[in-house]
C-alpha cells in the first residue's frame, strides 16, 4: 500500500512528468497526424463564393455605417446649431 503511494506520487511530481514527456509528445503528434487526416479542404470554387460572399457583406455594412455615420453626425450639428 505504502509502494503505491510512494508511486502516484512520484507519477504526480516533476520526476513522473519528464518520464512521461515523450510518450505524451509522441501521443499528442500521433493524434494530430489523425485528426488532420480527416480535414477536408474547400475547392477553389468554393473558396471563391465565399469570398464573394464577404466582400458584399463588408460592402453593405459599410454603406450602413457610413449613412448611419452622416445621419448622426448632421443630427448632432443641427441640435448644436439649434442650442445658439
Amino acid at each position: 500500500m505504502a509502494k503505491a503511494a510512494i508511486v502516484a506520487r512520484d507519477e504526480q511530481g516533476i520526476g513522473g512528468k519528464l518520464k512521461q514527456f515523450p510518450t505524451r509528445t509522441m501521443g499528442f503528434f500521433s493524434d494530430v497526424r489523425n485528426e488532420m487526416r480527416k480535414v477536408t479542404f474547400p475547392t477553389r470554387k468554393e473558396v471563391q463564393a465565399t469570398t464573394i460572399v464577404v466582400i458584399i457583406t463588408v460592402l453593405l455594412f459599410s454603406l450602413y455605417f457610413w449613412l448611419l455615420d452622416l445621419g448622426i453626425g448632421n443630427l448632432v450639428t443641427w441640435v448644436l446649431n439649434r442650442a445658439k
